[in-house]
């Protein structure tokens, strides 16, 4: 047990965690505080001022020069003899952890604790109060109750690491934070049923643990303890020291998944922003009522959570707030395990998009879209609506969607012809399944495309090359219908008006006609929008579809006549169908009587468009043969019709004018070789 009334420092001079000195010069029976100074209840005057921040003590030389080496060095090492008063500003821990050192030079009982001991262990380095000077200094006592008592328990270690932000260097120097961190590890890695949880990731009510309470609020060693029971209390930490906890527990060898699941966790917790169920981001009039002014030390206000900062611009100065989120966003990004699905795409697609705001390292978002491009498929609509955040460009980034969708891409040709299903294909034991997911995949992340092109489409300065390029990305394969990619074409051209015809046929050449269903056929039909080049093709599609219908249709009967001698009787076949199945074969009957009458309609359309055009073509060629007509031409033409009439009439003469034919057939000859 970590947690074990059995732990006791008795016999290291410490006691449940009261200090004590037994030896001291002078007598008292404790300090008093008046307004913002400290004064020792004794007889004897004091002759030592020491200021703090902003609080006096009014001390004695002696009892701190019989424990503290930096006092030793201030006072004698001084030009000054008389000196009477030094200012210790940069002492870490503040007046609190200096009140317990002096206390404790004075030889009056200090209660330890885990809110305490980081700040009092680091003054006591600060002030040098080593073995050296006396057996059982702080240093010695303040190790001691670290190590045997802090480390031992889930919610001291907690407390510690969460008290040490404000320590900084000192906590790291002496290794608190990463003793603190790895014992944290340990126990979140270990066999849960041994916690007594005795932390909740609230701050406690009282400043030192008491056994029987602790012991008390452990869960029964039968109950069943969930997964994620050390999510809330590492939770609480600074960023800094949450990255430090979850790479160690990374090397104790803990499931991706939960790795994961913390890291959503903490950012659900300090960016209430980025995970909302509607998917969208929290302004900050309507969070400024959760958030508190209280700050650490790294300007972070870890009670309430962080304002989200909805727009800026690149040329807008970053404020403090706003560095606080990037510091945090890239300390998420560096840790999430690089396994699949180790986060959902989701949580990445929120933190890219907060990612991209607020401005973090090019390096690290390259490598978030590459993440986000491992399981892309798994992408909303929703979370691809990243607005961007240049001036004068896109309502949405267009560009981001290109560069996720070719690391999608990229991702599935590394995958498949990766050496494990290479070798897999070698032993003949790869039988498709996983061809068939990666097909479903792009035919998911097709669909998903083609909805998010009907949805920018409608931004009047989405460029045609963007549009047309995003279109073609996916190969032909990923498309078995392009009814979506129709949709999306047809709301461009709508937002689109001033498109010339080159542009609007340039346009829909993204689109295979032959993919379209009979609903959108009909669509086109009658979509003034599209060139007339393209209607005929949807047209003449269609007529295709059609035929071979009615051609498996008639092989379909064929087949079905020659088994009809085998039923002897049709009113027997209905009598013992169901009466259910007799009704839906009726209205299968109705539906397709209503397609055929379609069809015949589509028919009718195609051959009254299809006459236009032949009228519209010989008005074309008249005009056309009217402007190149000349006298030369018409002379021309009269003389090659005048030659087929002599040519018609020599082959009805025959054999018996032979001398005239040739004669004849000699005329033209010359005439050509003549006007040649």
């Amino acid at each position: 047990m970590w947690d074990s009334e059995s732990e006791s420092v008795t016999g290291r001079d410490c006691g449940n965690g009261i200090l004590s000195s037994s030896r001291h010069g002078v007598k008292t029976d404790g300090f008093e505080q008046r307004d913002h100074s400290w004064y020792v209840a004794t007889d004897i005057p004091s002759d030592f001022l020491v200021q703090v921040g902003d609080v006096n003590f009014h001390l004695h030389k002696y009892p701190l020069l019989s424990r503290s080496g930096k006092m030793n060095r201030l006072i004698y090492e001084s030009r000054d003899l008389d000196l009477n008063k030094v200012a210790l500003d940069d002492l870490p821990g503040g007046p609190e952890a200096f009140e317990l050192a002096a206390k404790f030079c004075y030889g009056i009982a200090v209660d330890l604790t885990a809110a305490n001991i980081s700040g009092l262990r680091c003054a006591a380095e600060y002030l040098e109060m080593t073995e050296d000077l006396e057996e059982g200094n702080l240093i010695f006592k303040t190790e001691a109750f670290l190590s045997y008592v802090v480390l031992s328990s889930w919610r001291d270690s907690i407390l510690v690491l969460k008290s040490s932000e404000k320590l900084s260097p000192w906590a790291e120097n002496l290794q608190i934070v990463r003793r603190c961190s790895e014992s944290i590890a340990w126990k979140a890695c270990s066999n849960p049923k041994g916690i007594r949880w005795a932390y909740t990731g609230k701050p406690p009510t009282v400043s030192s643990p008491k056994w029987q309470e602790m012991k008390d609020s452990s869960p029964s060693r039968n109950s069943q303890v969930p997964p994620d029971w050390w999510f809330e209390d590492v939770s609480i930490l600074r960023i800094d020291h949450f990255v430090r906890v979850i790479t160690a527990i990374k090397v104790k060898g803990m499931r991706f998944e939960l790795i994961g699941a913390a890291i959503v966790h903490y950012a659900g917790k300090w960016l209430p922003g980025l995970i909302q169920d509607g998917g969208g981001f929290i302004d900050e009039a309507s969070n400024s009522s959760n958030s508190n002014s209280n700050s650490s030390s790294g300007g972070l206000s870890w009670k309430g959570g962080l304002h989200m900062i909805v727009a800026g611009t690149k040329d807008d100065t970053p404020t403090v707030q706003a560095k606080d989120q990037r510091m945090i966003i890239e300390s998420l990004i560096s840790i999430i395990p690089p396994q699949k699905d180790s986060v959902s795409c989701s949580f990445l697609l929120r933190l890219l998009r907060m990612a991209n705001m607020l401005k973090v390292a090019p390096a690290l978002v390259t490598e978030l879209e590459k993440r986000v491009g491992m399981q892309f498929e798994q992408a909303t609509l929703a979370d691809l609506l990243i607005p961007s955040y240049n001036k004068n460009e896109t309502l949405f980034d267009v560009d981001l969607v290109q560069r996720l969708l070719e690391h999608f891409l990229v991702q599935e040709q590394i995958e498949s012809s990766s050496p494990r299903r290479q070798a897999f294909s070698d032993k003949n034991m790869y039988d498709g399944t996983q061809r068939r997911a990666n097909t479903s995949s792009k035919m998911r992340v097709a669909r998903l495309v083609d909805s998010y092109l009907t949805e920018v489409s409608r931004d009047r300065n989405l460029s045609l090359t963007k549009f047309q390029v995003l279109a073609e990305a996916l190969p032909e394969s990923a498309r078995t219908c392009d009814d979506g990619l129709y949709r999306a074409i047809d709301s461009y051209l709508k937002a689109h008006p001033s498109l010339s015809e080159h542009e609007r046929k340039r346009l829909c050449r993204v689109m295979d006609c032959q993919k379209l269903s009979m609903d959108a056929c009909m669509h086109a039909a009658q979509n003034e929008r599209l060139p007339l080049r393209v209607v005929v093709q949807v047209l003449f599609s269609e007529q295709v579809k059609i035929s071979n219908s009615l051609a498996n249709n008639t092989l379909k009967e064929s087949s079905e006549a020659q088994y009809q001698p085998m039923i002897s009787n049709r009113k027997t076949l209905l009598e013992g169908t169901p009466q259910s199945f007799q009704e839906g074969w009726a209205t299968a009957k109705k539906d397709i009587n209503t397609l055929k009458f379609e069809l015949e309609t589509v028919k009718a359309k195609y051959l009254e468009l299809q006459n236009d055009m032949d009228n519209l073509q010989r008005k074309f060629d008249k005009m056309t043969n009217k402007k190149q007509t000349s006298a030369w031409t018409t002379g021309w033409k009269k003389l090659s019709k005048f030659t087929k009439m002599t040519n018609l009439e020599n082959n009805e003469i025959g054999s018996q004018v032979a001398a005239p034919e040739e004669q004849t057939r000699k005329t033209p000859g010359r005439w050509r070789n003549s006007i040649s």
